[in-house]
């Protein structure tokens, strides 16, 4: 299977995007969002010092 070019894809498709938006590169964006937002938000290590991810350069 190979992959398609923009210009491979149907008139039907283009109007839909044309008409509607890109709604998959939209989702994609918010999703990215939702992602980079839980990271922050279950990252304990601010709240501990010490105890996060890179914990083992702060000793020195």
């Amino acid at each position: 299977m190979t992959t398609a070019n923009k210009s491979d894809l149907s008139p039907i498709y283009d109007s839909l995007i044309a008409e509607q938006g890109d709604v998959l590169a939209e989702a994609r964006e918010a999703a990215e969002v939702i992602q980079r937002e839980a990271a922050e938000a279950l990252d304990w290590s601010r709240l501990r010092p010490g105890q996060g991810p890179n914990a083992h350069q702060q000793s020195e």
